[in-house]
């Protein structure tokens, strides 16, 4: 399928790995120029010699903390007006409730809330000038089933979701639509560290953790993150104008509910 975004303009935050890469990997394979973000230059500035050799497209690194005014005064410097945004962060360190403190809760909000506002208040009016527009937030599973351990992730992204549901129903009727990807286990380093934390909790060894956690999932896998970033890209497409407001969960079935 032609996802009819070829020669778009796509801003793509914390995406020098992970599932921010792959969600930019996959829009520059569909001819998207795109500008991704990250704090490290190094591996950042790989990524982005990858995706041009791999997909023969225009990619701006840039190397800030998207997390702070400064960070996103860079980003929207080098792509001031994009016809999609790729909202995402690192998530905020998990533990326990009783250490958490309010410069604890600040920080994540900052990073998993104020922030992907922040940008959608920056890049929005644009959208609906131009009569297009897609937002996707890569928030957490943890937003429809909360992780004891990872409650400021829990906590922001959930103000996150509530943001977009009023906002992305404001839009829609411009060709703009504001969607969530809630990503469950992926191969990631977020998830190794996870589960390094689990197993030095727990005294258990890694791979007996990491291995239980697969057996426990319906798909008895982990995900892969380019199955992520495909579905990143369907959202972005130009098809996929009567979808807003949504939280698609990506987690191999490991959600139970129907709902």
């Amino acid at each position: 399928m032609d996802l009819g975004i070829a020669g778009r303009k796509a801003l793509v935050c914390a995406a020098s790995k992970g599932l921010g890469r792959a969600c930019a990997a996959q829009l520059a394979a569909e001819g998207v120029e795109v500008t991704i973000v990250a704090r490290t230059e190094g591996p950042l500035a790989e990524t982005a010699e990858a995706l041009r050799k791999d997909h023969g497209v225009s990619v701006t690194p840039v190397a800030a903390d998207i997390t702070t005014p400064e960070g996103r005064a860079a980003a929207l410097a080098a792509c001031p007006e994009p016809d999609i945004l790729i909202n995402n962060a690192g998530g905020p360190p998990p533990g326990d409730f009783r250490d958490w403190n309010r410069d604890h809760w600040i920080s994540a909000l900052d990073a998993n809330m104020l922030t992907p506002i922040a940008l959608i208040q920056a890049t929005v009016d644009g959208m609906i000038e131009r009569r297009f527009g897609r937002i996707v937030n890569i928030t957490s599973s943890a937003v429809k089933a909360p992780i004891d351990i990872l409650g400021l992730s829990n906590g922001a992204r959930a103000g996150l979701t509530g943001f977009v549901a009023g906002v992305a129903r404001k839009t829609v009727q411009y060709n703009v639509t504001i969607n969530n990807l809630l990503p469950g286990p992926f191969d990631t380093d977020r998830l190794h560290s996870n589960i390094r934390t689990v197993a030095e909790k727990s005294g258990r060894h890694v791979e007996d953790v990491r291995n239980a956690r697969m057996a426990d999932n319906p798909a008895g896998r982990f995900g892969h993150p380019a199955e992520f970033g495909a579905a990143c890209a369907f959202l972005c497409s130009a098809q996929a104008g009567y979808i807003t407001g949504q939280n698609l969960l990506l987690d191999g079935g490991a959600f139970p509910g129907t709902l």
